[in-house]
């Protein structure tokens, strides 16, 4: 407006020379016009970083209005392929949702167990992949016995003289000993004799001899053999020392007694022994009232033994639990303002174990599944230090259901103890928290 005004008093003196008193000098005029082309080029500057600014807007406007299109026709992550000898569980790869692998029995897992499709349309965690289980790692196969891993099981091709599954079972042997001696009879006779023995005793019997065709005989009752070069003479043969190679290469389960011209097995206490006179039955002290256990305690049958157990419910900050069962404690309702309680479990079970010692592993132990889950996200996991986690692992058997496995064999007597969380989700918002106490007693016995 100003350089409209300007420009149009310069024509006007410039056409009416007369008003020339009136009009400014040209040098005032020429000042004024510097000011004007100033003004004008920086409201020329103004305009063009406004419109370059606007520019930019535009094409920050374009380039997010392209990704959200493209997020809208692909808003899942990539697909993911099911391992060998496995499965996955779970169809849906949008972002939010999980899928979980398991592997075939004989396989093991080796990557990310469960895996959830991210905000940046990719997979958390590891590709997981099974490996086959080597079951011969822990070497089976007693008495030198030979171990052939197969798919979820083994086979052992025993040495001589054992046989079973395991190689664990001498194989009968008649033991016989004859010893020749010279003789003043006919080649062409033959006659029965019978020598006399050196000494006497339930662990020595004379010798059974025949002569035939000038050549002396001699054999043993069962459970005797002849000692050294005497003939005349029958020793006792020490089974138990004979068949003594590892515990499950004995005669006997538990222990072996000589006996004269064989042998007998014992059990321990708490045992009793079977029909076939080798093997040992546990004795249910619980069935058959032969415990020490009071009233307010729950009596547990063990391996050779018995435990007196008793439930109390945990006493947590910001929640009660009371007894629904012998079993089991539940909390009571939550206040609805109070956020520290709603966090704490909604519930505690408890279960108790008897294992043999050195028990095979890996093996399923317990499982823990939900019978009407709530949310769309079931979670398994295993509480503890490292002390827990050297015996124990969680893994997820199905959808709803995750299981605990023993992944080392355990030297009793020992008792083990393993918390397992299951805990419900909607939308990765925790909604439950169900703990299982787990107690496993284990034997001093392998039986």
């Amino acid at each position: 407006m100003i350089a409209l005004i300007v420009i149009t008093l310069l024509c006007f003196c410039s056409l009416h020379p007369t008003f020339g008193q009136d009009c400014p000098g040209r040098q005032e005029l020429h000042g004024s016009l510097k000011q004007v082309q100033k003004l004008l080029s920086a409201h020329e500057a103004t305009y063009m970083q406004s419109l370059r600014n606007l520019k930019k807007k535009i094409n920050l406007l374009q380039s997010s209005a392209g990704k959200q299109s493209t997020r809208a026709t692909n808003s899942t992550c990539a697909k993911l392929d099911v391992p060998i000898n496995g499965r996955k569980l779970g169809k849906s790869h949008s972002v939010g949702h999980e899928v979980h692998v398991l592997c075939d029995p004989g396989y093991e897992l080796v990557g990310s167990e469960s895996r959830f499709c991210q905000e940046s349309l990719s997979w958390s965690g590891h590709q997981a992949t099974c490996r086959d289980i080597n079951e011969c790692a822990s070497s089976p196969c007693l008495n030198a016995g030979t171990c052939v891993d197969e798919v979820n099981q083994f086979s052992c091709i025993c040495a001589k003289g054992w046989t079973g599954a395991t190689c664990q079972s001498p194989l009968p042997t008649f033991f016989v000993t004859m010893t020749n001696t010279s003789a003043a009879t006919s080649p062409a006779t033959a006659a029965a004799v019978t020598l006399p023995a050196a000494t006497t005793g339930p662990f020595v019997r004379p010798s059974r001899c025949s002569i035939i065709q000038g050549t002396t005989h001699c054999t043993c009752e069962a459970g005797y053999t002849i000692s050294g070069r005497d003939s005349n003479t029958c020793t006792d043969i020490d089974e138990c020392e004979l068949f003594h190679n590892g515990q499950a290469g004995k005669l006997c389960l538990h222990s072996c007694v000589n006996t004269a011209g064989g042998y007998r097995c014992t059990c321990p206490v708490g045992y009793n022994g079977t029909r076939d006179g080798r093997s040992c039955k546990d004795i249910d002290e619980c069935a058959t009232r032969q415990n020490n256990c009071t009233k307010d305690q729950m009596c547990i049958n063990t391996y050779g033994g018995f435990q007196c157990v008793r439930v109390d419910c945990p006493k947590i900050p910001h929640a009660t639990y009371v007894k629904t069962s012998p079993m089991r404690c539940e909390r009571n309702p939550c206040p609805l303002d109070n956020k520290a309680c709603s966090q704490t479990p909604n519930s505690f079970s408890y279960h108790y174990l008897a294992v043999v010692s050195n028990l095979s592993a890996p093996r399923v132990m317990f499982r823990v599944s939900a019978l009407r889950p709530i949310g769309d996200t079931l979670r398994f996991s295993l509480l503890g230090g490292r002390l827990t986690r050297r015996h124990f692992t969680v893994q997820r058997s199905d959808r709803l259901t995750g299981q605990l496995m023993l992944v080392s064999p355990v030297q009793g007597p020992a008792t083990l103890e393993a918390d397992v969380e299951m805990s419900e989700l909607e939308r990765r918002v925790q909604l439950g928290r169900y703990i299982t106490k787990v107690t496993m007693f284990v034997s001093q016995y392998e039986f």
